[in-house]
């Protein structure tokens, strides 16, 4: 079975529909293609197939109905457009499910409800029956209270989230482009499509470059991002235009439209996935050559003696992010020391640990039941 061919069995899909698709470019909500992505939607709930859209649109659509001239640069401007947008965006996809007979449901989420393990299992759940009971869960950032410190930045990324905590089979990133491009294809009228790759694969970031539309927050360089991050729960990801005719019902058919990013490998147990969908993290552990190959290789838990510098402001439990040498990623995890603690013993082995501290801790810095590779 090809990988195309794999997508037609799948009973569980994210699909994401961002600002410029949904607003048509800032002109407010295209109830046309809405009606049509939800008439496509509906297709798969008759088919037995669980759906959950995260939608992007609710601060362009406040910004519209405002009468700003374009988004808001203060925080406070664009929580206030977001209320007021998300009421229109929830109203319209309400209305057009019904028709089909569907009830949707609205869920608002900010990076810390589930960076707190207790709320992403309530947030799991409660996404997983609604599933049960035949609802559209539409999800979007709770744009009207996050803030820096604990948004996700784009949706692109809440929708690898999302796809990590129903295990999601496939993803769909609708956007205004056929898919990933070798090269800028509004530069370049050669440029290639990519077809299919490894979400792995790091030539990815070289292709998708950094180009943010007007209205929304993402580009291609995040799209790729979230399907690095729905791999870990084993998703395939789709990049397709949303501007073509039925290319729901296309991808589900196993056509070779867009592109089509692959997991490496099976998915990660549920923490372990959760560890790794921590965006804020709170420090940097530089590990040496032999820790780093001790935690590819071993599977073990990360000592302090394998440990070269240390940086930030962190607590005990807190997520720090692992990185060789030359500052690449390598793992993350839950730190048991703090970071003053941490500064104190790293580079030493473990029975030096109560003299350095003048208490006997753990002997790892990270357990490795508490740590994820990336």
């Amino acid at each position: 079975m090809s990988n195309r061919q794999t997508l037609t069995s799948a009973k569980t899909w994210v699909i994401k529909i961002g600002s410029s698709l949904l607003t048509d470019d800032g002109k407010g909500l295209n109830r046309e293609s809405m009606a049509a992505w939800v008439g496509q939607v509906a297709g798969f709930c008759k088919a037995g197939i669980s759906v959950v859209l995260v939608s992007s649109g609710a601060v362009a659509e406040g910004v519209l109905r405002l009468g700003l001239k374009k988004r808001p640069s203060s925080i406070q401007e664009q929580q206030a457009a977001a209320a007021v947008g998300q009421m229109g965006l929830i109203q319209a996809y309400e209305s057009e499910f019904q028709k089909f007979g569907l009830h949707t449901a609205q869920i608002l989420l900010t990076h810390d409800d589930l960076s707190n393990r207790k709320r992403y299992l309530n947030a799991r759940t409660t996404l997983k029956t609604l599933l049960e009971l035949g609802v559209v869960p539409v999800i979007n950032e709770n744009d009207t209270v996050v803030t820096d410190e604990i948004c996700f930045g784009d949706n692109d990324t809440l929708a690898g989230l999302v796809s990590n905590l129903i295990n999601a089979e496939v993803m769909v990133i609708l956007t205004d482009q056929e898919g990933l491009y070798e090269s800028d294809p509004r530069t370049n009228p050669d440029a290639r499509l990519v077809s299919e790759a490894k979400s792995t694969d790091d030539s990815l970031f070289d292709f998708a470059g950094s180009g943010v539309g007007a209205l929304g927050r993402g580009g291609m360089l995040t799209k790729v991002r979230a399907a690095r991050l729905a791999a870990r729960s084993g998703t395939y990801t789709c990049i397709a235009s949303g501007r073509e005719s039925g290319i729901l019902e296309k991808l589900r058919a196993g056509e070779a439209k867009g592109t089509l990013l692959l997991p490496e490998s099976g998915p990660l147990a549920s923490r372990k996935q959760w560890l790794a969908g921590h965006l804020k993290v709170k420090g940097t552990l530089v590990l040496d050559a032999g820790a780093v190959k001790v935690l590819k290789n071993s599977g073990k838990s990360l000592l302090p003696v394998g440990i070269k510098s240390a940086s930030g402001k962190f607590q005990r439990g807190e997520v720090v992010s692992c990185e060789d040498e030359a500052g690449k990623p390598v793992a993350r995890g839950l730190v048991n020391y703090d970071s003053e603690e941490t500064a104190k013993i790293i580079g030493h082995s473990t029975d030096e640990i109560i003299s350095l501290l003048g208490y006997d801790g753990d002997h790892e810095i990270i357990h490795r039941d508490n740590l994820v590779l990336l």
